[in-house]
């Protein structure tokens, strides 16, 4: 079956491509093999000058990559620049931090005229298995730090965003990225489990469903390889009492519309304490009316399409079972008639514990609303999931917001922001949303062997 690029906003068929052959893929499996033992040579100095310089030309040719994005997978064209921009700052952050964070580490000598020390080597090739979501900045994040590392990358892309994972494959080759380093394979998910369990793999990274997690993880566990996983989440954003609800409103609208309602760090539950609640669901409903849903190419849109069909139709089912279970449309709810994959900007109400929009994640312009008696409530609600991605809590008192940051089971958690990943952080969540993380000193070493060194007796 071919992997074809389909532009959300219309339903056009963009560009079509034969997934790889058999031998195909056996040669670029070979090719990573072949590329890892004088890349993984490298001072890191060198490895580290090609990732920032795929990061200039990402800066350079951001509103080029931006129309690839939205052409491909529906994001506010906008939003797309700036992801290229903000890959390019992942690109210069691992660039100028690469060669501290690989550093050796002394240790106190275990005995008279011993050199303890421990080392970060990398392990060679890594499977990606990424999504189409964030198509660049997915990517770039595991990307980064990963080749600065030593390692060589593999990337299995979503099936719906080829051009992306090919333009990605130029980019490290325009960086001076050695052939092997950085390949894109045009295959289906049912030929990761395969290229998992190959010899030559040594590690993987999903960002995904959870089902593609557990069919990595188990697939790696048979073979012994190392994962990180990072598997989504229904974040929840708590207004408590104390809030500045006017500002918790603006943000709340952005943390849900965010890439089209597609991102795994949206804030999907909107938990709010009784003393506040009307106020508050008043401005959020009133704010999510008035967004305007249309061409993402547009300067004054707020809101563009889903990225695929089969993604609306999931995301109307939820609402239409959570409606079904006895949560109120507060606004929207439905499907947009006409060409596109395009949803109605939506807020439930009086939505029950066990309905879809409060067990799972909903990826698209709806939100949940949940009223909390009390903090302890509001806490409760939000760990009361299976999830444990981020998590946004607005408060203006000092106390609740320490209690909040202790006791939230997540990640991330910001009080009084926005949750955002962030080059300089680590990225990731616990329970159900997966394990291991990305970004940050912590992200360079998830794909390393931290050796122990003795030297004695010289």
């Amino acid at each position: 079956m071919a992997i074809e690029s389909i532009d959300p906003a219309t339903g056009e068929r963009l560009q079509s491509f034969e997934p790889l052959t058999d031998a195909e893929l056996d040669a670029k499996l070979e090719r990573a093999a072949a590329a890892f033992p004088s890349w993984s040579r490298l001072p890191v100095p060198e490895r580290a000058r090609v990732v920032g310089r795929a990061g200039q030309i990402l800066l350079e040719e951001k509103a080029a990559f931006g129309r690839l994005m939205t052409g491909e997978m529906g994001k506010l064209y906008l939003a797309a620049q700036q992801e290229a921009e903000k890959c390019a700052a992942g690109c210069r952050y691992y660039a100028d931090h690469a060669e501290e964070f690989l550093r050796p580490e002394a240790a106190a000598p275990a005995s008279p005229g011993s050199r303890d020390e421990v080392r970060f080597e990398p392990l060679g090739v890594v499977l990606a298995v990424m999504p189409w979501n964030f198509p660049f900045w997915q990517v770039i994040r595991f990307a980064a730090p990963a080749l600065c590392a030593g390692n060589v990358a593999l990337l299995k892309h979503a099936s719906n965003v080829p051009r992306c994972a090919l333009a990605l494959e130029d980019l490290f080759h325009r960086s001076g990225a050695p052939e092997g380093v950085f390949q894109s394979l045009l295959v289906g998910s049912a030929r990761v489990g395969r290229i998992l369990a190959d010899r030559r793999v040594a590690a993987a990274t999903v960002t995904g469903s959870e089902g593609a997690g557990r069919d990595v993880a188990a697939t790696a566990g048979r073979e012994i390889k190392k994962t990180v996983l990072e598997l989504g989440g229904s974040d929840p954003f708590i207004v408590l009492a104390s809030a500045d609800v006017d500002r918790a409103v603006e943000t709340a609208v952005k943390a849900r519309i965010v890439n089209n309602g597609q991102s795994c760090i949206a804030a999907k539950r909107f938990i709010v304490a009784d003393a506040v609640y009307d106020r508050f669901a008043a401005g959020f409903v009133a704010a999510m009316k008035a967004l305007r849903v249309g061409d993402p190419m547009a300067s004054d849109t707020d809101v563009g399409p889903l990225a695929t069909a089969a993604i609306r139709e999931d995301l109307a089912a939820a609402v239409d079972r959570s409606l079904a279970a006895g949560a109120r449309a507060l606004t929207g709810g439905r499907p947009i008639p006409g060409p596109g994959n395009y949803y109605e900007p939506t807020v439930l109400g009086d939505v029950p514990p066990t309905a879809p929009a409060a067990t799972d994640e909903t990826f698209g312009p709806v939100a949940a609303l949940f009223r909390a008696r009390d903090t302890s409530h509001a806490i409760a609600i939000a760990n009361g999931t299976k999830f444990g991605l981020g998590a946004s809590a607005w408060t203006r008192d000092r106390a609740e917001a320490e209690r909040l940051a202790r006791e939230l089971e997540a990640g991330s958690v910001f009080v009084n922001a926005m949750v955002v990943s962030d080059p300089r952080f680590p990225f990731g969540g616990v329970k159900l949303s997966g394990y291991g993380r990305e970004l940050g000193p912590y992200g360079l070493r998830e794909f390393v062997n931290v050796k122990t060194v003795r030297i004695t007796g010289l």
